[in-house]
């Protein structure tokens, strides 16, 4: 039996965490030498990959001397922050990693606190400390600042602190050693880190935190042996949120290798573990003792802050290219969302043909619905609304943190835009690099669609990240787009001839010869109203030879949009329709009369 640890390595997003568990894998003999592997192999998810951010949680071990280290590789992004949160009671401890010229971002503040408030202990590991830019001892006394703001205890604060440059796999203990190998990274976890605590003897208790799907042996619980032993066909109790419990056994029992589950007889108190035969577990329930059930309290994360509406895809081009587009599949695909995404909660509403998804921001939607593209499904997707409250008759709504990071001549015109924005300016920090810091608190609704403008105010090279900070009064209203919408007036093909006549009115989405329907946006007006536009109108012929006949005419190219970029860009009285192949935007009512009296309406109310 190898002595055991556990640990989970967090920080913000691209600070280095799978790159850093790419190089503990290969320098503990994971893989062998000369073979195949590829880049980041901990990002299994093709998405990850080509974003370049983990978005879930995912564990694997190595071996160290006589010691199994369970590693768990987190999200660094604040919308995946219900994978943190459930993956954090699965160890003994964490590996904070920074970047040595960014520093702390606020990320790296919401994973440490909810670490630090279940008494974990943390090793700072100060990453990239190659950059051209990095300032080690600058970041070590924010870290420090860190830790304080936060309420540690001494015992906590008293961390070792490690500097390493994640992608050649060194590190060293201090900042003028030379850099060697990883094996003071590997020795501070052995010192730092606890041996889990726990009672072979005790009745059985296993917390779940992630069910996958198997083909062959149904759902897997994958969770923490908390106290007891588990063996292969022992009879156990499921445990779940709502005080039920139901009879199961454990039909097979792994045990992670490097990347690999491997077969387990018995399991121990600290044991990460996947096990079969928990049909109907559910994340944060736990698996008890079947004649001596102590069930675990269940597992909670923090409250979304934003609902999107999903609904069936009701355009004319529907069902052309989705495989799952009736109400029935957009329903069962939801509602299993919920039940393994503890951040997110499906709601029905009144119409079968649209549920509520609730989440934490922005891109925790987007890839939800980039996800369900893929598996096939057809479908439209609503504005995403902030969620409102009233505490003592008085109405509040989501603030965050944004922090941004801009050289210095682009400051004006971000403090400008984010000002209208109802932003309050909290902090602004001069390293004298010719770039600046600046804290903003500001209502969730101010950063809905800012991100384009932010990128495009400061020609694409400021860094804006934000995370929920608290419920305030509300700031009163917020212009979300300026502009208007070009829409299409009638059913048909794109053509060169109408392009060229409306290239001068804005931005247009689409190009010859696409197919455009009534209703359908084509492009983004100039003006700040919407104009009914023909985009498929042709040119006359006759015999006649025009005098400007040989003229070349330019068509600029069209505007093509991501998805989150589509979210940030719609309005509450538009929608953006999902299929496997295509992303378009529509306006929510297609029949001009109809949105004419839904304005009017609106107007009155």
């Amino acid at each position: 039996m190898h002595q055991l640890r556990n640990i989970a390595i967090v920080a913000h997003v691209d600070h280095g965490k799978t790159t850093l568990v790419d190089a503990m894998l290969w320098q503990s003999g994971t893989f062998r030498a000369g073979q195949d592997v590829q880049e980041r192999v901990m990002d299994s998810m093709d998405l990850e990959r080509e974003k370049g951010i983990t978005i879930m949680a995912k564990n694997t071990a190595v071996i160290y001397g006589s010691v199994k280290i369970n590693i768990v590789d987190t999200p660094g992004h604040a919308d995946f922050g219900g994978e943190v949160e459930r993956t954090l009671r699965m160890v003994d401890g964490i590996m904070l990693l920074v970047d040595a010229a960014e520093g702390p971002l606020p990320q790296t503040r919401f994973v440490l606190s909810k670490a630090l408030q279940l008494g974990l202990p943390a090793i700072v590991v100060i990453n990239k400390i190659d950059r051209s830019d990095a300032r080690p001892p600058e970041v070590l006394n924010e870290i420090y600042d860190l830790f304080i703001d936060l309420d540690a205890t001494e015992a906590q604060i008293e961390f070792p602190v490690l500097y390493a440059v994640a992608r050649d796999g060194q590190c060293a203990p201090d900042l003028d050693a030379p850099l060697t190998d990883l094996r003071p990274l590997f020795d501070a976890i052995l010192a730092t880190v606890p041996s889990p605590q726990g009672d072979p003897a005790a009745p059985l208790q296993v917390l779940v935190t992630n069910v996958q799907a198997d083909n062959y042996l149904g759902p897997l619980a994958i969770g923490r042996v908390v106290q007891g032993t588990l063996t292969h066909r022992q009879r156990v109790t499921l445990c779940h949120r709502d005080d039920a419990q139901t009879p199961a056994e454990v039909t097979a029992l792994f045990e992670y290798q490097g990347l690999d589950r491997i077969a387990a007889n018995t399991a121990g108190p600290g044991d990460i573990i996947a096990i079969a035969g928990m049909t109907g577990i559910g994340l944060g329930e736990s698996i008890a003792d079947a004649e001596n059930p102590e069930p675990l309290p269940p597992l909670h994360v923090d409250e979304p802050t934003m609902s999107m509406e999903f609904r069936i895809n009701d355009a004319p081009f529907s069902g052309r290219e989705g495989k799952f587009v009736t109400s029935r599949h957009l329903r069962d695909r939801l509602l299993k969302e919920g039940t393994t995404n503890l951040a997110m909660r499906i709601e029905e509403t009144e119409s079968a043909d649209r549920l509520l998804v609730y989440g934490r921001g922005e891109l925790q939607m987007a890839i939800l619905i980039e996800q369900m593209r893929r598996e096939g499904y057809e479908f439209s997707v609503g504005m995403p609304q902030v969620l409102t409250k009233y505490v003592e008759g008085v109405k509040h709504e989501p603030f965050e943190q944004a922090l941004i990071d801009v050289p210095e001549e682009y400051t004006g015109v971000v403090m400008e835009k984010l000002g209208k924005r109802k932003g309050v300016m909290t902090r602004m920090i001069n390293h004298g690099s010719g770039r600046v810091r600046l804290a903003f608190l500001l209502p969730s609704r101010g950063l809905l669609g800012y991100r384009t403008e932010f990128l495009t105010d400061t020609k694409g090279t400021g860094i804006l990240t934000h995370l929920f900070d608290s419920y305030l009064p509300w700031a009163g209203e917020i212009v979300h787009r300026t502009t208007g919408a070009l829409i299409a007036d009638r059913t048909g093909k794109v053509t060169g001839y109408a392009v060229l006549n409306l290239q001068q009115r804005g931005a247009l989405f689409v190009a010859p010869p696409e197919a455009v329907y009534a209703g359908m946006i084509v492009g983004e007006n100039s003006r700040d109203v919407d104009l009914e536009v023909n985009i498929t109108k042709e040119k006359k012929l006759t015999n006649m030879r025009a005098a400007s006949a040989e003229t070349l005419e330019k068509l600029v190219p069209p505007l093509r949009m991501s998805l989150e970029e589509m979210l940030e860009f719609i309005r509450a009285d538009e929608l953006i329709e999902v299929t496997p192949k295509s992303l378009r935007l529509r306006k929510r009512h297609l029949d001009p009369s109809e949105r004419k009296r839904m304005q009017k309406s609106q107007a009155v109310s």
